[in-house]
């Protein structure tokens, strides 16, 4: 599998250097986009890179600099593969964007992503604004809000849009709003205007989030961002294996021993500690880039704190989708968290400034759990509920909730990706795998409490 990826790597470089591009552009944007990522789009990322640096050698402000990078499209480079990207897109079946599936569910077309995947719009972008008009049945109250990776098998974003209520998915790799990246696909009803993101905003490279690792960084590791953040780390043996082939090169290594220790690098978001040291990202340092508080996840080995930060919300990126609730509820909100997991939506919502009166929090692993209670307890005045398992949430005990408070202003969650992900090889079964079909759950949950509501 390795080799194959090596050899994939290898040929799209060559590829991109045939056009014209150095090698270190098409590093820069394999790294960005993945090994699997098309020609055509590894060009826009390449692009979008020159136009950013032209655009800030002129002293151009933020905005002018978004636009101009959105606006980019490779010029001649990127005409050279408007033929072949066309022939690509009809062998495997992509269409445009936005194309609806059969309602009977037989379409199993791939759901395209957009490039770059920056969602309707984001801080400081003063491009063309993105409408849209939500059936009916979509409308809130409750307002809510699922996530799930946005590289998932074919058809699996066309079968979850189906399910709620056709609404259009809003794809962002967070690198856009941080240091690292992190592919969502994000479902929801809120309004997408009048957006806010959380201030200060957070580093948007890896120098800006951790200065002090400038020191030892080579110079032929260009990274400036991190990959996805994953629910595991790089083992002794592989760091080991990195000091060990460095020790014996050169300086600068050969070729061959810097495209191994980069490819190394990438694949586990390695740092460097110290001459030829590379070492996995702390937990701590997880919690920043992915926008906890720190020592959120302390108290647990690094294990389990890597699983449950690998498995969060990436917290500025939600708190910018959420920041229409401040304004729409100033006397605080009632929240209903499916697989809440270490509280990201929790966090963001706290982070906004917007009261929690209530939340009913469903999360079936007790470590988990305990973070979230501990940091509740030191942070919230509200009424926090807790239970361990969606499955176990009727529609009896559902309408009780919403008799008690009133109803729920959010209902918020993303359900496991674990058959979903492109680095489970084995077990990538879409929404029907044994953990990813827990979201015919959150469909059945909101379905059950919009139903209450309009009962009240």
């Amino acid at each position: 599998e390795f080799l194959r990826e090596m050899s994939d790597k290898d040929e799209k470089i060559n590829s991109l250097r045939d056009m014209g591009f150095s090698e270190d552009e098409a590093n820069m944007a394999i790294t960005i986009c993945g090994v699997d990522a098309d020609l055509s789009v590894l060009v826009d990322s390449i692009s979008a890179s020159q136009v950013t640096e032209v655009c800030h050698s002129r002293n151009l402000s933020d905005h002018q600099v978004t636009a101009r990078c959105f606006d980019s499209f490779g010029g001649k480079k990127r005409a050279r593969l408007i033929e072949e990207s066309k022939k690509k897109r009809k062998r495997y079946g992509g269409g445009a964007q936005g194309k609806r599936p059969s309602s009977d569910g037989s379409d199993e077309e791939s759901m395209p992503l957009p490039n770059p995947m920056v969602g309707f719009n984001l801080p400081g972008y003063r491009g063309p604004s993105m409408t849209r008009v939500l059936p009916e049945l979509a409308t809130g109250p409750p307002y809510f809000y699922y996530e799930n990776v946005a590289r998932a098998p074919k058809g699996v974003w066309a079968k979850i849009t189906r399910f709620l209520f056709d609404i259009q998915p809003e794809f962002v790799d967070s690198l856009h709003l941080c240091a690292a990246a992190r592919k969502r696909g994000y479902i929801h009803n809120l309004p997408t205007e009048n957006r806010s993101p959380l201030l200060p905003l957070p580093p948007k490279t890896i120098f800006e989030a951790f200065p002090h690792y400038k020191k030892w960084w080579p110079s032929w590791d260009q990274r400036t961002h991190f990959n996805c953040l994953q629910t595991c780390t790089a083992s002794a043996p592989v760091t080991e294996r990195i000091q060990q082939k460095l020790s014996s090169s050169g300086n600068p290594p050969p070729q061959s021993v810097q495209k191994y220790v980069r490819h190394q690098c990438s694949k586990w978001n390695l740092v460097w500690v110290g001459k030829d040291k590379a070492a996995p990202l702390e937990p701590h340092e997880m919690e920043y880039l992915l926008g906890f508080p720190k020592d959120h996840t302390r108290g647990f080995g690094k294990t389990q704190r890597y699983k449950s930060l690998g498995n969060s919300f990436q917290v500025d990126t939600v708190a910018y989708h959420l920041s229409v609730l401040r304004d729409m509820f100033p006397n605080g909100i009632t929240v209903l968290s499916l697989f809440t997991g270490i509280g990201g939506g929790e966090v963001a919502l706290h982070k906004l400034g917007i009261h929690m009166r209530a939340v009913v929090s469903i999360e079936i692993c007790k470590a988990n759990r305990k973070i979230l209670r501990s940091w509740w307890d030191q942070t919230q005045t509200g009424t926090l509920i807790e239970i361990d398992d969606v499955k176990s949430l009727k529609d009896d005990e559902i309408a009780s909730y919403v008799h008690r408070f009133g109803g729920f202003d959010l209902v918020i969650g993303g359900s496991p990706c674990n058959n979903l992900a492109g680095s489970n090889r084995h077990h990538r079964d879409g929404l029907e795998g044994e953990h990813s079909s827990l979201f015919y759950d959150y469909f059945r949950i909101l379905n059950s409490v919009k139903s209450a509501m309009a009962n009240m």
